[in-house]
């Protein structure tokens, strides 16, 4: 591909020649069909990470939008995820599985009774579960204290026996409550960001000072909040741009979804673009939201073969019109998608 100008991590550079060789991103262009880019941005495809991938359709629809890896974070059984993981030319994925609730909660009423932990000393036990049926990290969905999920010694159990396996947890936490009870537990991630008042000062001060990493699904905070209190809209956004002025990453992550009786269902694919503009609205810079969906994904999920456009690396790629350095919009603009090498359909 000549005349192309990549997105480095930093900034939108001059015109280039990228080589794709194969499923890689390769050196030497010798007997390479030519494609001229005529002066597009070439992206790291995009990682969206908090999906709840239902089958192969909502795969190829993140594929179709530019997002090239899925971060499920719940989806069974096993032999399905299995199936989506094999899927080819279309976006690859990578899951929590089943996750770990508690016994009371909306998520009981949702999730198949196997995701259940009543107490503390079950903790090994499920995570064992979870890895001998290839969950790549653990899902522990934590409610306000008193409302259904694990409770505080249980979580702290969940996250030590996970951590005993060397698997990252990722924290539900939609509640004031249990955002602190995430941090008290010690999980890796935290997704969601309450909707309501600001988190406490303290909390994001916990989470910079301990290394933890946020996934505020601000798409999924703003669609429950967009038939009620906008306050408790704005408090959320308010949350994201302290947690990133503290120094905490950010990752994009959606919480697309069909999933029936939650509350509202991002679309696949096009509403990673929508949280890339909303993370820019919540005070990150464009260089900052197109990283918290191709770099700082692929770091902190331990994905090391992507999210960055470098020789080796997978080639994984979004090519669009325009520069989303200057226009964080220039993302929806998309002319051609790899997928491990595969060029899907172009959109042109």
């Amino acid at each position: 591909m000549t005349n192309v100008r990549i997105f480095d991590g930093h900034r939108v550079g001059e015109p280039v020649t990228v080589v794709i060789d194969g499923a890689v991103i390769g050196t030497d262009p010798a007997g390479a069909r030519i494609l001229d880019a005529e002066g597009g941005v070439l992206l790291p495809g995009l990682i969206d990470a908090h999906v709840h991938l239902d089958g192969p359709e909502a795969v190829d629809r993140l594929a179709a939008q530019g997002v090239t890896t899925a971060l499920d974070m719940a989806a069974w059984p096993p032999e399905a995820v299995a199936a989506l993981r094999q899927l080819t030319g279309t976006a690859s994925v990578r899951s929590a599985g089943l996750p770990v609730i508690g016994p009371g909660g909306g998520h009981a009423r949702i999730l198949p009774a196997e995701a259940i932990i009543h107490r503390a000393e079950e903790a090994e036990q499920a995570v064992t579960a979870r890895v001998t049926s290839g969950s790549d990290y653990l899902k522990l969905v934590l409610e306000e204290p008193g409302a259904g999920g694990p409770d505080a010694v249980t979580a702290k159990a969940v996250v030590a026996a996970a951590h005993a396996q060397r698997m990252l947890v990722v924290a539900h936490a939609a509640a004031p409550g249990a955002y602190a009870m995430a941090l008290d537990a010690g999980a890796d991630v935290v997704t969601h960001v309450p909707l309501g008042a600001p988190l406490p000062g303290h909390d994001v001060v916990r989470m910079a000072s301990r290394g933890r990493v946020a996934v505020p699904t601000l798409a999924m905070a703003e669609g429950i909040a967009s038939g009620g209190d906008r306050d408790a809209w704005t408090a959320a956004l308010t949350s994201v741009g302290e947690l990133h002025a503290a120094g905490v990453p950010i990752l994009a992550g959606t919480d697309a979804n069909n999933t029936p009786g939650v509350p509202f269902h991002p679309e696949f694919g096009a509403s990673l673009h929508h949280e890339l503009e909303l993370l820019v609205r919540a005070g990150l810079s464009t260089v900052a939201a197109l990283n918290a969906a191709t770099a700082l994904p692929a770091r902190y999920f331990g994905i090391a073969d992507r999210g960055v456009i470098a020789p080796g690396g997978r080639a994984d790629l979004v090519l669009v019109d325009g520069d989303p350095v200057a226009d964080i919009g220039a993302t929806r603009a998309i002319r051609q998608v790899w997928c491990g090498g595969v060029a899907r359909p172009s959109t042109r």
